[in-house]
């Protein structure tokens, strides 16, 4: 299926190019060296398609904006530098599946050049670092506009589903710089919460905390006088759903603006827990059952299974069984992820807006057996029934803060309302965990 395989965000001042800074560029010696690894990154991953969110393109003010020429180019002599001039073909299947996807969430999108486009630069400056990582392949300059940070999130997210419905692999390039007001003499003037918004972008990139951006005060924003951030809101959410791993490859400011080096290693997610979101969502969205479209060797046994959502790290449901009730796993998956968004009774229903924020486990659990005593479980091999009567208690194994048998043991008894003193059978299971 492939789709977005990369991102990462870069900043763009001219001077980082050596012939326009002259020697001033010795003073962020540490972005220039992560521009370096992050071309070994970008080039290590194979994209078919490059995605380039530039904020200095030709933008709109109420709709995104894509080049729907056939090619690209540019240069920086407008900056002091003798060459060398860029070209790139664009790829138009891939500018058609974005303005398809978009248009279908209701996200206005424009071309910004149908004929040909002068590339700015925001995308040229960090091109000297990773053209030879990308010069052959076609590239889509994209632009972003002033709806709100929930639209580009938006606009991320239907350039997933682009990726995806291409087949390519993609990489997505976020270009721009943070707060430009962090000293004395800064270009924009000096603000101390500059400081303040790039510290607490930096550290909730560094863990991929995707609400924690989306919901910076809007006071901040504009205090620091930023320019990158609907870039990386945008590459958020194209990244939204994707087992990621992120990597802060460095940041500094020595000029007073803020120039953040990182990157985002994506990953497709395993197909068990790709069904459990798309039922979620679609269930959420449009009370709609959905039914899996093929059928993975591990969807098609016959097994009991546990969905778990989490919400920024919390559990916000989970639901499941130990032992089949459906024809097959991947049933069993659509049924407990209902369950789970829609009937734990710890926690409210999930609501549409929640969706974004949501990840998802799927356990798929082994035939309960029989163990004589507690030296038979382990509670990071083995999950727990604990039995009494007509009353059951379970805990999946491998669970943070549950660290002995006798807490998994006394949990259990909890939740099946079984008193410390009853006497119980146990029963064991081990689980094969998808994320």
């Amino acid at each position: 299926m492939t789709g977005i395989v990369f991102g990462c965000i870069v900043p763009h001042p001219p001077l980082m190019v050596p012939d326009i800074g002259r020697g001033e560029e010795r003073h962020i010696s540490a972005t220039l060296e992560s521009m370096d690894k992050l071309a070994d990154k970008l080039a290590q991953q194979n994209p078919e398609t490059i995605l380039v969110i530039s904020p200095h393109g030709a933008s709109l003010p109420n709709a995104m904006g894509i080049v729907t020429a056939r090619s690209s180019s540019g240069n920086l002599r407008n900056w002091g530098t003798s060459g060398p001039d860029y070209h790139f073909d664009n790829d138009l299947s891939m500018v058609s599946a974005i303005e398809k996807q978009a248009d279908a969430a209701g996200i206005p999108i424009q071309s910004i050049g149908k004929t040909g486009y002068d590339i700015d630069h925001g995308v040229l400056a960090p091109m000297y670092y990773l053209f030879n990582a990308v010069k052959s392949i076609p590239l889509v300059p994209l632009t972003f506009c002033w709806l709100p940070l929930s639209a580009h999130f938006a606009f991320g997210q239907a350039i997933n589903r682009a990726a995806i419905e291409t087949g390519k692999r993609v990489a997505i390039i976020a270009s721009g710089d943070l707060s430009h007001r962090l000293l004395p003499g800064a270009p924009a003037g000096f603000d101390p919460q500059g400081k303040v918004f790039d510290e607490r972008l930096v550290d909730a990139l560094s863990c991929l905390d995707t609400q924690a951006v989306l919901n910076l005060d809007e006071d901040l924003i504009e205090h620091a006088g930023e320019c990158g951030l609907r870039s990386i809101v945008i590459l958020l959410g194209a990244l939204q759903g994707l087992s990621v791993t992120p990597q802060i490859l460095s940041y500094e400011g020595p000029f007073g603006v803020g120039y953040l080096v990182a990157s985002f290693e994506a990953k497709e997610l395993p197909p068990l827990v790709q069904l459990a979101r798309k039922t979620v969502e679609a269930f959420i969205s449009e009370g709609k059952v959905i039914e899996p479209e093929e059928l993975t060797p591990e969807m098609e046994a016959k097994a009991g299974v546990f969905v778990s959502i989490h919400k920024n790290r919390e559990l916000r449901g989970c639901i499941g069984t130990f032992e089949p009730t459906q024809k097959n796993v991947a049933e069993e998956t659509i049924a407990n992820a209902i369950s789970s968004a829609t009937r734990d009774p710890r926690f409210p229903r999930i609501t549409p807006d929640e969706l974004a924020e949501l990840d998802y486990n799927v356990d798929v659990l082994t035939s309960p057996e029989p163990v004589k005593s507690q030296n038979q479980l382990d509670p990071r091999k083995y999950g727990v029934i604990v039995e009494s009567g007509f009353r059951r208690g379970l805990l999946l194994p491998d669970l943070e803060g549950v660290d002995s048998v006798d807490y998994q043991i006394s949990i259990c008894r909890q939740k099946a309302g079984i008193m410390p003193d009853e006497s119980v059978k146990l029963y064991r299971f081990e689980v094969k965990r998808y994320r």
